[in-house]
């Protein structure tokens, strides 16, 4: 049966209704009815090629919340179970990597919608081993941007040992942001959110910041000199690392998620002096991503979203162009 979705044609053009043909069915496969499907501004690179690795037609979407209707014979999970689908659809399993269970830096992975067709459709067919099930009290809206942005802060976190009592400062308080400032809350760190935009202020206090810095006054950075054993920079954007970095202590490690045009360019002394770090993260593990699940579960969070029919697809790509949704975008069908 063939899937209905909705296509990027060529680069930088409006999606259109589209229906292809599905792979053969594989003995690990799922068939996933798909229910809510987020907007990540990964799709929009990809929409329009920026990053030269889009193919066309194109039918984006990642983080995708659906139910089973059918499963390979080796797959584990159950036609009726509610589900959730991040960027990566398969990894080969067999290399260092993939055992050791760090799938998501398998050199032969693939992603949900780079190469295959991703989930602003009515249906999916992947690797079940990358379709997870959802808690019962997560919901399907709200849980969708976990399965993307929502493991992508959580799991630097965890790899690096934050925990109770920390301070932990958060750059940028959008779509990946506002999630790590209610992960940090819940594990019962002292959060500072670093923001350019006056208007967040008062959100990033209800998201569970405790202090709230200018982004765009350095002065207001440097009073926080040699406070953070951890940064988790959320922002796509050229900073003042130096200064930044001061506001690290002696083994404090600055996490990039977002990722930064241009070079990183940082005197050594500021790394050997007080042996900081700088470090990334890429997405997560199948391992992080229950984790990461079974953690929002259990201390409610969700991501907040605004909801469009997926049939809308295009004016709710703008109203993201635009960065005018607080704080992801959601499509439902």
């Amino acid at each position: 049966m063939r899937i209905a979705a909705f296509a990027a044609l060529a680069a930088k053009q409006p999606l259109s209704p589209y229906e292809y043909e599905p792979a053969a069915f594989r003995p690990d496969d799922v068939e996933i009815q798909i229910s809510h499907c987020g907007i990540c501004h990964s799709d929009l690179h990809l929409i329009d090629n920026d990053w030269s690795s889009s193919t066309y037609p194109l039918v984006p979407g990642h983080e995708i919340v659906g139910i089973v209707t059918a499963v390979g014979d080796d797959c584990a999970l159950a036609v009726g179970q509610r589900v959730g689908v991040g960027w990566q659809r398969s990894a080969c399993f067999g290399c260092e990597q993939c055992r050791a269970g760090n799938e998501n830096l398998c050199a032969r992975q693939e992603a949900t919608c780079v190469g295959h067709m991703g989930g602003f459709a009515g249906r999916i067919r992947l690797d079940g081993r990358f379709a997870f099930p959802l808690p019962e009290t997560l919901d399907a809206a709200t849980a969708a941007p976990l399965l993307c942005a929502g493991v992508t802060v959580f799991a630097p976190l965890r790899r690096w040992g934050v925990a109770a009592g920390a301070q932990v400062g958060v750059i940028g308080i959008g779509g990946l942001g506002h999630l790590a400032i209610r992960f940090l809350r819940a594990m019962g760190c002292e959060t500072t959110a670093f923001t350019s935009s006056p208007d967040k202020r008062d959100a990033a206090e209800r998201l569970g910041a405790q202090h709230v810095v200018s982004s765009t006054s350095a002065r207001e950075i440097r009073a926080n000199a040699n406070r953070f054993e951890f940064l988790l920079c959320t922002a796509p954007a050229r900073l003042d690392w130096i200064t930044y970095l001061q506001t690290l202590k002696p083994n404090g490690v600055l996490c990039l998620v977002g990722a930064p045009p241009g070079l990183l360019q940082i005197p050594a002394a500021q790394l050997l002096t007080s042996q900081r770090a700088i470090c990334g993260s890429d997405i997560g593990s199948r391992g992080a991503i229950r984790e990461t699940l079974s953690f929002a579960a259990e201390h409610g969070i969700g991501a907040q979203v605004e909801t469009a029919p997926m049939a809308d697809v295009n004016a709710a790509l703008q109203r993201v162009r635009e960065n005018r949704v607080r704080y992801r975008m959601v499509l439902t069908n």
